[in-house]
């Protein structure tokens, strides 16, 4: 298994592993093509020998406005310090070898390439620990609030500097 860079015929495996993956929080075929488009430096899959088992999603946001889930974005904002990962997702046959945090490491280098200062996420499903250990703080406003309105009530924003 290795992570390889996303391209646009790997769009039909991200689709259908996002949907098998994000039982709770599913999203439109149109959100996930969308994100790619926006920093496609920082989209990869994880390739196995003949199928995908993992993909990324990144794109540009500005501080404290993650994308609402399930909504397209439309245009990424140009002038940005804050990587967005709307997404590092596994298959369980990827789960537990270390392929999240290598694709973190892989994002966070993309990230500094390009300039960006921080990392953004949205963490749900409990995966907090997860982000912790690879640097990230949890991060709250008033204005986070409506953001996170369309995750469950677990979901907090967290940061990561490059």
């Amino acid at each position: 298994m290795f992570w390889r860079q996303m391209t646009a015929d790997d769009m039909r495996a991200v689709i259908t592993l996002a949907a098998d993956i994000h039982i709770d929080h599913p999203e439109d075929d149109d959100v996930i093509m969308e994100r790619p488009t926006f920093f496609p430096e920082g989209c990869f899959v994880l390739q196995a020998e003949d199928e995908i088992l993992g993909y990324t999603l990144v794109h540009p946001a500005e501080f404290e406005t993650p994308p609402a889930l399930n909504a397209l974005i439309g245009t990424a904002p140009e002038s940005t310090d804050t990587l967005h990962i709307h997404d590092i997702a596994l298959s369980p046959k990827a789960r537990g070898t270390g392929a999240s945090g290598n694709a973190l490491k892989l994002i966070k280098e993309q990230g500094k390439l390009a300039g960006y200062r921080r990392l953004s996420i949205v963490a749900v499903n409990g995966t907090e620990p997860f982000w912790q250990k690879h640097g990230f703080e949890h991060h709250t406003s008033e204005k986070l609030t409506k953001k996170l309105a369309s995750y469950d009530g677990t979901a907090s924003y967290m940061l990561c500097p490059l």
